[in-house]
């Protein structure tokens, strides 16, 4: 059986599956995740989230990106932290247009960009509009998405029945990502340092150059407490069957088993 991995296939064997398959690329970021939380959780949450879609779309995964635009203080810390490695949009947007070329010039025909970081989204929206905006063809096609806004309105109590649910901007290392980390690689979360902290009250501007005291030391932005395995389970199983009700409505495929 081939590995749902491009990376660990020859180019023979890559060669064969590029004009039929889905290939999705998991996209995340290397930033502070406060104290319980390792700096690869937009990625590990990419490329899990992208191994279940693979096995039920029989996709194929590319190599994650692991690096993303840089956060606001406000929405994941921005540049006050070490291990946060920062693109600027620029350079990210480029980025993604060039390997979004490569896979299409290697007859790749339905590519999701499969994102877990919040502040990527307008920029790989820009990458993929450059590099198909000028086609008439419906196919080759790329489809955008993000794990946070395939939660459907019913699920969310399940996950904030504890705590309040106050926006997305403050779920970084909150609840839903403490608890994906829980279902998904509970061994790189650091149980003992789940916290209350948080933001009691988020600014609605910008400042320049960033205050270095408007968040909490420890990174978080909201309360972690609350977070387990189940909810975590309970939100891959929700977003996957979102997301396949569109993915297969968009690259017409005919049979998904849920």
């Amino acid at each position: 059986m081939k590995s749902l991995f491009i990376e660990n296939l020859t180019w023979e064997e890559y060669a064969d599956i590029t004009e039929d398959n889905v290939l999705i690329i998991p996209i995340g970021a290397t930033e502070q995740h406060s104290l319980h939380l390792p700096l690869s959780v937009d990625n590990v949450i990419s490329v899990n989230f992208a191994q279940r879609l693979a096995k039920e779309l029989n996709g194929f995964i590319a190599p994650a990106l692991s690096y993303g635009y840089k956060s606001n203080p406000t929405s994941g810390g921005g540049p006050l932290f070490p291990g946060t490695i920062d693109l600027n949009g620029n350079t990210l947007t480029i980025l993604v247009q060039d390997i979004l070329n490569e896979f299409l010039k290697d007859g790749w025909k339905k590519i999701i960009l499969l994102n877990s970081h919040y502040e990527n989204q307008a920029f790989l929206s820009e990458a993929a509009d450059l590099v198909i905006k000028d086609q008439q063809e419906e196919f080759p096609k790329i489809v955008l998405a993000s794990w946070w806004d395939n939660i459907s309105e019913d699920v969310m109590p399940q996950i904030f029945n504890e705590r309040p649910f106050r926006g997305w901007d403050l779920e970084h290392a909150a609840i839903t990502e403490t608890s994906l980390m829980m279902y998904f690689e509970p061994h790189l979360v650091r149980y003992e340092l789940l916290s209350e902290e948080g933001l009691e009250n988020v600014p609605k501007y910008q400042r320049y150059p960033v205050s270095k005291t408007l968040i909490p030391s420890s990174g978080n932005l909201y309360t972690s407490i609350s977070s387990s395995p189940e909810k975590g389970k309970i939100i891959v199983d929700n977003v996957i069957e979102n997301f396949l009700v569109f993915f297969k409505e968009e690259f017409m495929i005919e049979q998904l088993v849920f």
